[in-house]
């Protein structure tokens, strides 16, 4: 209570806070000024008219029909309302005037003012050229998509049909691994001779493909698109060699971009994101967090920028209690970096952040049973940790790295 108060106090100079963003990292910022003292006026802004809900379920049980759309809310409607928000939903922020401290929204139809500002607008994902308007084509990022994506599966598995995923990186494993789980025969086309490569390392992302040819599904690997067939639906998917795979619904997922074309007039530094400071600060009184935010962690002394649920949900609470603090005193945003996939019946995951450089060495378990532990080790110490279904191992090495400790007493220390 008392670093609370503390908070508060250093907070007093914000009258209005808008956070730009109704998702997972603008809905802590809100929740975390509120229960960290501050009374004034918070104004939430969401590009989508739907209240803040949770996006990893959109390519995994929300897709299975696993569970209702009711149940990836992020906030019931009490807790919510207890929060007083001014909420702003079904609006997009298309400009950030700095000089005056207004966000314009709804392309110059209202101009919110601010005292403070969460810029939490996270990532949408990248399209592929020369997409022609078949229905059957479809890109994954919000709860409407996920639903047409159902309905389609649904048709698929009840009369037959082939499902085609572009792109296999986490989004695109889960949406492969869930429609052959429901029963849906699945094509992976994959621009790269090994898939995640970037994220995990060659290695480590040739065990990722491997749990798709466990499960029979097709992974063509090193496999360009150049185009997709159809009347009026889509009917096959043209790969850059001249064959054609045979499609009844296409999910392309070949990554995201930081949503930042709304600052681009701002003065803000936009480099892959809102360049931030160490603390989250994109400028006085404006911190930024999420997948949108690109800041400077110390703890591995690089700048980064990190699309995963964890970061968004720790991210949002730092940049909050940032913007108390003002940029002078905030503390500095160093996590050690986490995320997850479900993908068929194996948990992976993954704490730290990759080095090019880094070697990878298996420590516990085996690759081909499935069931390992690889630490990433770079100039000596542990700088990550992958596991397939290793979940304590896993978190045992979250507080290993962040002690920043060597390669050598990590594994004394998980012997």
């Amino acid at each position: 209570m008392h670093d609370q108060n503390v908070r508060a106090n250093q907070g007093r100079g914000l009258r209005i806070v808008v956070v730009v963003g109704a998702s997972l990292a603008g809905l802590r910022a809100a929740e975390t000024l509120r229960q960290d003292g501050y009374e004034g006026r918070i104004v939430l802004v969401g590009a989508e008219e739907r209240l803040p809900y949770d996006r990893p379920p959109l390519s995994k049980q929300l897709l299975a029909g696993k569970v209702d759309v009711d149940q990836v809310s992020l906030c019931p409607a009490d807790r919510l309302a207890g929060l007083d928000l001014d909420l702003e939903l079904g609006r997009r922020a298309t400009a950030l005037v700095l000089d005056s401290r207004e966000v314009v929204i709804d392309g110059g139809d209202r101009r919110l003012a601010f005292d403070g500002l969460v810029i939490a607008t996270g990532a949408s994902p990248r399209h592929l050229p020369g997409v022609p308007p078949l229905e059957g084509i479809h890109l994954l990022r919000t709860l409407d998509d996920c639903l047409a994506i159902r309905a389609g599966l649904e048709r698929i598995v009840a009369g037959g049909g082939r499902v085609v995923v572009v792109g296999a990186g986490f989004i695109g494993s889960e949406v492969a691994a869930t429609c052959h789980t429901a029963g849906a025969a699945v094509t992976v086309l994959e621009a790269l001779a090994t898939p995640l490569s970037k994220a995990l390392g060659e290695q480590m992302g040739s065990a990722c493909a491997a749990l798709h040819y466990d499960n029979g599904v097709d992974l063509r690997l090193g496999t360009g698109v150049s185009g997709f067939h159809g009347q009026h639906r889509v009917e096959g998917v043209l790969l850059a060699d001249g064959t054609t795979v045979e499609a009844d619904l296409v999910v392309v997922g070949v990554g995201v971009a930081p949503n930042t074309g709304w600052l681009e007039s701002s003065g803000l530094k936009l480099d892959n994101g809102v360049v931030c400071d160490a603390t989250g600060h994109a400028a006085p009184g404006v911190v930024a967090a999420g997948d949108v935010a690109r800041w400077h962690n110390p703890l591995f002394e690089t700048d980064m920028r990190v699309e995963h649920w964890t970061n968004a949900a720790e991210g949002g609470i730092a940049a909050a209690r940032a913007l108390l603090a003002g940029a002078e005193k905030a503390q500095p945003y160093a996590p050690v970096p986490y995320f997850w996939s479900d993908q068929y019946k194996t948990k992976i995951q993954f704490v730290g952040h990759v080095h090019h450089s880094d070697e990878v060495r298996v420590v516990d378990g085996s690759v081909e049973d499935r069931r390992f532990l690889a630490l990433y080790e770079h100039a000596g110490r542990v700088v990550g940790a992958l596991g397939f279904t290793s979940p304590k191992l896993v978190l045992q090495c979250r507080r290993l790295i962040a002690d920043r400790i060597s390669i050598d007493e990590a594994l004394a220390q998980l012997s």
